[in-house]
């Protein structure tokens, strides 16, 4: 590669990194007790944003299902870069994101997965960048967080059936999610209630780690927070009141 060349990249990149939090806004959640943890208020767009569940089937597919939602609240096309195709689609859509909105990168390992998602994040206009890998270097997360932060669009790295023990390593990304499966509400009856789930935000960037309790993503991709947990600020008062 030519001086010049490499020189051109070296400003660009530089470039990139004195833009960040400045050209991007955010998703919100809808939920403040979310939201206010998060810097901006949301989601950081043109970032790179880690989710994981855990070996687990059922937590594997809240994860799955919560990053969905986050995707249906976003307008364009997504990019889902994974090794080989075995997702379930209808699952996607009852989270809100349209299967017609989905295009599917099956890029046969990890590293090509690496390659797909850089390749997709050049691209401003998409709504945004997923790639489901089992474990990437510092150095690769960097490249994303820098090919996001260019585009404004959003990059996802999702981590299926990752223990907690597997993604302590560095990594260049804003957040990081685990979210696992909870019980759903007791309706006294046979029935199926509203998933629930246990969402921790295990790192983020100029702020503090948290963990909720919420309700699965709604048909238009939101979360909520169960109601005796929304009332429970009320009750407290009340029962202090009558001591």
């Amino acid at each position: 590669m030519r001086q010049s060349t490499v020189l051109e990249d070296l400003r660009a990149r530089i470039a990139q990194i004195e833009g960040v939090g400045v050209r991007h806004d955010a998703i919100p959640f809808g939920l403040s007790a979310v939201d206010d943890r998060l810097p901006g208020g949301g989601i950081a767009n043109g970032a790179l944003h880690e989710i994981t569940g855990s070996p687990d089937l059922a937590d594997d597919a809240s994860a799955t299902t919560f990053l969905a939602g986050i995707l249906a609240r976003i307008e364009g096309p997504v990019f889902w870069c994974l090794r080989w195709r075995d997702l379930f689609a209808p699952a996607l859509h009852l989270a809100g994101l349209h299967p017609d909105r989905v295009i599917y990168v099956e890029a046969g390992s990890d590293a090509n997965v690496l390659l797909a998602m850089e390749e997709c994040l050049r691209h401003s206009g998409v709504a945004g960048v997923v790639g489901e890998i089992t474990k990437y270097s510092t150095t690769a997360s960097k490249r994303l967080q820098l090919a996001a932060e260019g585009s404004g669009v959003p990059a996802f790295v999702f981590r299926r059936g990752s223990k907690p023990e597997e993604t302590g390593e560095g990594t260049a990304a804003v957040t990081r999610w685990r979210v696992t499966a909870a019980p759903s509400e007791d309706l006294g009856i046979p029935s199926l209630g509203r998933a629930r789930w246990e969402v921790a935000l295990e790192r983020v960037r100029g702020g503090n780690p948290h963990s909720w309790i919420v309700e699965g993503c709604d048909a238009t991709g939101r979360i909520g927070l169960p109601a005796a947990l929304v009332d429970r600020p009320v009750a407290a008062e009340e029962r202090q009141a009558a001591a």
